[in-house]
């Protein structure tokens, strides 16, 4: 459930080491094991030439000078013990380790493991099954170098499955981002809790599967201590956020039960977003939609979602929503349970002082989504931290470049750190935030942040983010709060792509109605 830092796991451990008195090579010994079972099993789910092929596999441990060393050699011992060849490679002089490393390898050496030091021999991956990925861990920074390096490359270059020990070497266990050269891992055995960086991509993918194993360190130190990362699953929903993601319905309701969302979306050019928002949020469960949209779009679209309610607003015969005055708007708002504002809107000079006056004159405790041309609107108000203060936070959707619009910073320094920008924005401006894109991140403004795990590449298609502010705007309807609403949202966006893409000859295929239809 805890996504921790490099920062966080190194106070985590010192509290289980210091505090509740848990020997560190007690630690070590169960993440060695750990990483020796994993190997094991992924021989025998046949990755690899030879491995797993009914006897003793052969795998190459490459271990550098630290901890992260240190467990790949426990777990060279564990796999000789179950009867395979390890072959410990140092990436260093031996001679030059200490602490809890230098105890491995000279444990390694009494029980006459099979070990060589990079350099001294060319080596020959063809004579084995796997590697064992123990060079560099969490706390490294910056790119590999020397002997690291070239290890890294080889290892790489060989096509044998690796196994990486916590993390890949030569990620950033905080944003995932990868150095040159980087492991390319098939499996990474991660301690106690994932690391940032393995939830975040380039990093989710350069891990391959990741597995987390306990190694006696008591979940409880992570909250103790105050880890505020969490990834989203069922246990997140029922345990951290208080939501049922089935979302039960008792037998005796009715549409008024489950809230009436104001679709403000869709212009002249670009009604079909607004038609997404307004079916995504039907679908999302909620008893009614108003679809509101400037007059001169009321006839051509009447009956084009025959479940919602169809509102024009006066428009100057435009058919955008730069002549819509705003007090209309906020009129149709009135007795409704959530707003989504954005899709299609268009962006015309004085539209940051128009959408300023819509978020004024709304009721403070009508739960708001912005997307989209909305959250361009905000961009271009150079006031909108003196905007007034609303009961109800409002719920932020945006994209990468949408949310470098925002912070006025490039897309790349927001992707280097997704759950830094967002947890920094949502907090400054006292907004939910889901920043979107492969694991979208969710933010709160109390501090805490999600990162979704469903999703697929076929969902970057038009639209698709229409459909999740309809999505979110029913959940809010419904009575969740804004958080509960962008964490269950994003959760069940991506679970609905990935059934989509799954009866889709290619995910390449998939469109945003698609996305809707498998809600």
């Amino acid at each position: 459930m805890h996504l921790v830092t490099a920062d966080e796991m190194r106070r985590i451990d010192r509290a289980a080491i210091e505090q509740i008195g848990i020997p560190a090579l007690v630690l070590m010994e169960n993440a060695g094991r750990a990483v020796a079972e994993e190997a094991m099993a992924l021989g025998r789910g046949g990755s690899g030439d030879g491995a797993g092929a009914g006897g003793r596999s052969r795998w190459i441990v490459l271990a550098g000078k630290g901890n992260n060393g240190a467990d790949g050699v426990v777990a060279a011992r564990h796999l000789a013990e179950a009867g395979h060849e390890p072959y410990i490679v140092y990436a260093a002089d031996p001679a030059s380790f200490t602490g809890e490393a230098a105890v491995q390898r000279d444990i390694a050496a009494h029980i006459g493991l099979k070990t060589a030091v990079y350099g001294d021999a060319p080596i020959d991956w063809r004579r084995f099954d796997g590697i064992i990925d123990a060079l560099l861990g969490t706390g490294s920074r910056g790119a590999p170098q020397g002997a690291y390096a070239a290890l890294i490359r080889e290892a790489n270059e060989s096509g044998l499955p690796i196994v990486a020990v916590d993390i890949p070497s030569g990620l950033d266990a905080d944003t995932g981002a990868a150095a040159d050269p980087c492991i390319r891992a098939a499996r990474t055995v991660t301690f106690a809790f994932a690391k940032r960086g393995l939830a975040q991509h380039p990093g989710a993918a350069l891990a391959g599967d990741v597995v987390v194993r306990p190694i006696g360190i008591p979940a409880a130190l992570a909250d103790r201590l105050g880890v505020r990362t969490f990834a989203l699953s069922e246990r997140t929903f029922r345990e951290r956020l208080g939501v049922d993601p089935a979302l039960p319905r008792a037998a005796d309701t009715h549409k008024g039960t489950y809230g009436h969302v104001l679709v403000v979306a869709g212009s002249r050019p670009m009604s079909g977003a607004g038609l997404l928002c307004a079916r995504a949020a039907l679908r999302g469960g909620c008893g009614l939609v108003t679809w509101a949209v400037p007059d001169r779009l009321v006839e051509p679209l009447t009956g084009r979602v025959p479940e919602a309610m169809l509102a024009g607003v006066p428009d100057a015969g435009t058919g955008d929503w730069s002549r819509v005055p705003a007090e209309a708007v906020a009129r149709l708002a009135e007795g409704k349970d959530a707003l989504v504002i954005g899709p299609g809107l268009g962006r015309w000079t004085g539209g940051a002082g128009w959408l300023r006056e819509l978020w004024a004159r709304v009721d403070g405790a009508l739960p708001l989504v912005l997307d989209a041309d909305a959250l361009n609107l905000v961009a271009d108000a150079p006031d909108f931290a003196a905007w007034p203060k609303r009961t109800a936070p409002a719920v932020f959707t945006p994209h990468p470049g949408e949310m470098a619009c925002l912070t006025g910073v490039p897309v790349s320094e927001v992707q280097r750190d997704r759950i830094g920008a967002a947890r920094r924005y949502a907090r400054e401006h006292g907004v939910a935030l889901a920043l979107k894109g492969a694991r979208t991140v969710v933010a709160g403004p109390d501090g805490d942040a999600y990162v979704c795990a469903t999703g697929n590449p076929g969902m970057a298609t038009g639209g698709a983010g229409d459909v999740l502010a309809g999505l979110i705007g029913s959940l809010l309807a419904q009575g969740l709060n804004a958080v509960q609403a962008a964490a269950l949202g994003v959760h069940l966006h991506g679970a609905a792509g990935d059934r989509a893409a799954a009866g889709r000859p290619s995910a390449g295929s998939l469109i945003a109605g698609d996305i809707i239809e498998a809600l």
